[in-house]
């Protein structure tokens, strides 16, 4: 059994990043935007390293008001068909910009809903991608689905398409739950989808769960553990539920009396830990579980886990090009973003521009503390000899006041003591953002400018 102190846990339980980049998204400045990317992608471009390709559809058939991502809600086809044209016009102006021999060696396509466009507009973005980009023969190609938009004719067509991995947005099967959330998805009908899609050779079912929604219960989401565990996913993702109304307009729809007390959400997280243990589900960290003889496993206990704006991955190495609206693009020493809104993003590229909206330039300092901050999430230590290397002074130079923070964590439990520095505990895993927040340089800046207001971290 998994033990949290709940008054432990009530300490730590802070706003904080969750660290898909470092630095994070907020620090992004309209300032740093196409001229930067532009100019970028030409310096790097005798690079042999791989690609990330992210492609996100902002479209959905109706709006889930839990929901934190970028998405718009549209019934008409045409602004679905006029859309996948504009995206393939800036995947051809990024294409052109990059050196053709660089292998796609990742590939996801988000939202919204990626399979709320017809097999045929699907088919012609992705055969894009495809001629615009080389995917290498090992190209780890995956695709975010809602089984409620799910056709025979997508499952089959993903196939086709070369697709190896499908992540399902499951959240909770209680029907009250689904109800407060505005998120009708009956258990049998993930079922009926699943079954279809074990019809073809995928190499991983992923589902995604929530816990902290509303009229959530530790006994109804036990339930919910119990019908998912039978659906046998190969990943599972149980992320905490980001309430916040304040960026996200529609969550106001959610009743704040109607969530969890504090005590009862731990204890969800406490069952949903030890349940899919039992279940033989590894706990990679934070959120993310795999089963025993997945590659995401095998990339944990082998040091080549990878974290990136889709969270962990077991690709390492990668930059990233993203295209869509606010899909945010990766290289390693800049991170831009595109225009936010639908409407100005296919205006934008449109008018033949390129849709960069904002971004930010990396500093030494920058990349430091990303690959270190990188390191601790993925491999869930502290190595202060290999950091003190990377920055060429003694650790307590480097972070003045990080010690005793850590030292603290130690006596907390979220850390334990290593000959070579820290390793961190299953506690500390789920806490793995608390620990991460020690090296961050612009945390204590963004509250005094008020410049952030991130979720919690429990």
């Amino acid at each position: 059994m998994t033990t949290f102190d709940l008054d432990l846990i009530r300490k730590y339980d802070k706003p904080g990043p969750r660290y898909t980049s470092y630095p994070t998204a907020p620090l992004f400045e309209e300032a740093v935007a196409a001229d930067a990317f532009r100019d970028e992608l030409k310096a790097s471009y005798e690079q042999s390293n791989g690609w990330s390709l992210y492609l996100h559809v902002p479209f959905c058939h109706k709006l889930c008001w839990f929901c934190g991502c970028n998405m718009v809600v549209s019934r008409v086809e045409q602004d679905r068909l006029d859309h996948v044209g504009i995206l393939k016009q800036e995947i051809h102006r990024v294409a052109d910009a990059v050196n053709p021999k660089r292998l796609a060696e990742q590939v996801h396509l988000g939202g919204g809903t990626p399979t709320y466009l017809t097999p045929n507009q699907l088919e012609d973005v992705v055969e894009t991608l495809r001629r615009k980009f080389r995917f290498s023969e090992d190209a780890e190609v995956s695709i975010e689905v809602d089984p409620r938009q799910l056709s025979d004719d997508h499952v089959r067509l993903i196939d086709q398409l070369g697709f190896n991995r499908v992540s399902m947005g499951v959240q909770d099967f209680n029907a009250d739950v689904q109800r407060a959330i505005n998120r009708d998805q009956p258990f049998e009908l993930v079922r009926d989808r699943v079954t279809q899609l074990r019809k073809f050779p995928f190499d991983s079912i992923n589902m995604d769960l929530i816990y902290g929604l509303p009229h959530q219960t530790l006994a109804t989401f036990g339930r919910t553990l119990d019908q998912v565990i039978e659906l046998s996913p190969d990943r599972i993702a149980l992320f905490n539920f980001a309430h916040v109304p304040w960026l996200k307009a529609h969550q106001k729809l959610i009743k704040a009396e109607d969530l969890p007390q504090p005590e009862e959400k731990l204890e969800i997280l406490r069952l949903s830990v030890d349940r899919l243990g039992e279940a033989g589900y590894v706990f990679i960290g934070m959120d993310h579980f795999a089963k025993e003889d997945d590659s995401m496993v095998q990339a944990f206990f082998n040091h080549s886990l990878h974290r990136n704006f889709q969270g962990y991955t077991t690709k390492s190495g990668l930059e990233m090009l993203a295209f869509g609206s606010s899909a945010i693009s990766m290289l390693d020493r800049l991170y831009v973003q595109n225009q936010h809104t639908v409407s100005d993003y296919e205006t934008a590229i449109q008018k033949g521009d390129w849709a960069t909206w904002r971004g930010v330039k990396l500093t030494d300092d920058d990349v430091f503390r990303r690959n270190l901050i990188q390191h601790l999430m993925c491999r869930f230590e502290i190595n202060l000899s290999e950091i003190e290397a990377a920055g060429g002074s003694a650790f307590d130079d480097l972070f003045p006041d990080a010690r005793a923070q850590l030292d603290e964590m130690v006596a907390d439990g979220l850390l334990s003591n290593d000959p070579g520095g820290y390793l961190v505990t299953d506690l500390g895993r789920l806490l793995i953002r608390n620990v991460a927040m020690v090296f961050d340089a612009y945390l204590e800046e963004m509250k005094r400018k008020n410049k952030a207001r991130f979720s919690r971290t429990v």
